[in-house]
């Protein structure tokens, strides 16, 4: 297998969806929690990207072997396209997942049992995405799960492994006694899930455009997604109405303390993202459509990630 055809498998070009959650969970660690942990971070960066991109080559596995249509299979699925050997993803994909868990049980070790438990709820979602008999995607949720796992998995355990004094939720276990206990601050756990709001929303657009796109082609895969119920109308309303929400989150959040005032420049990202939610829904289902929702996540938490950044730089000075 090529380098070329093995980033083709993985879809290198997607990974944008985790790297920002990833991102912005250090700069908000950093401007929330004034906390952070270079080589934890540096470790679970590199087994996030390697978990993303086996659930992403499980996703191709999956869509080759169950395709209902030839054409799809063999002419539009990378695998049938690029002729590998189906065994041959099948162990790359296993290798991939066993170097994730390794990393995943060191960071274990070191900072606690509560991060084995968010890794595990998002390493199953991520498997069962695209994986079984009725994986996730091919459900109404998938949306759901996508932005959720990501946007808030992510964010919550990036932060988790920077913030290691007063830390916003730790698990605590006594296996001689077997007992355990779950410590934290509610409003520290708050915080969090509303920060990672804006990326959730975004990350699940991703899916929703996606879904949008190939409502004819998933249709006739058998894959009945959130779009082939409420239809590409309600669809189109729904993927404006996530995107305008994330400025929502950040007005209503910066008077509850969770941002300081320089987080006001994700407005800059306003002007390019209303354009290009009025060019998604005059080009939809062009498969160029789909640009538009990869464009609206960089520029929105490009801006997000600059807001941080500044509040980080001002609060030091």
């Amino acid at each position: 297998m090529s380098l070329k055809v093995f980033l083709q498998v993985v879809e290198i070009q997607t990974k944008l969806a985790s790297l920002f959650p990833f991102a912005v969970g250090i700069l908000f660690s950093i401007a929330y929690f004034n906390q952070f942990q270079l080589g934890y971070t540096i470790l679970f960066f590199i087994g996030m990207v390697v978990f993303d991109m086996a659930t992403t080559a499980i996703n191709n596995y999956m869509d080759f072997k169950k395709a209902k249509s030839e054409v799809y299979k063999y002419e539009e699925n990378i695998i049938g396209s690029s002729g590998i050997a189906p065994k041959l993803i099948r162990n790359m994909i296993f290798g991939m997942l066993a170097f994730s868990a390794v990393i995943g049980i060191f960071l274990t070790i070191q900072t606690g049992w509560l991060f084995l438990v968010m890794g595990g709820i998002c390493c199953f979602i991520g498997i069962f995405y695209t994986f079984g008999p009725i994986p996730l995607s091919r459900m109404p949720l998938g949306e759901v799960f996508s932005g959720f796992t990501m946007g808030l998995g992510i964010f919550a355990m990036t932060i988790y492994l920077n913030v290691q004094e007063s830390r916003p939720f730790y698990l605590v276990l006594d296996w001689r006694q077997g007992t355990f206990a779950l410590n934290g601050s509610i409003w520290a756990v708050l915080t969090i899930i509303w920060a990672s709001l804006p990326m959730v929303f975004t990350i699940a657009n991703i899916m929703l455009a996606n879904n949008l796109r190939d409502l004819d082609t998933d249709i006739e895969n058998h894959r009945y997604t959130l779009v082939y119920y409420i239809g590409r109308k309600q669809g189109v309303i729904l993927f404006q109405l996530l995107m305008l929400a994330c400025y929502a989150v950040i007005l209503i959040g910066l008077p509850f303390g969770v941002y300081h005032w320089p987080i006001l420049a994700v407005f800059l990202s306003l002007p390019v993202v209303w354009k290009n939610l009025q060019l998604f829904k005059e080009e939809l289902p062009h498969p160029k459509s789909f640009g538009y929702s990869i464009k609206n996540l960089m520029v929105f938490n490009g801006s997000y990630l600059l807001g941080l950044l500044l509040t980080i730089i001002l609060k030091k000075i």
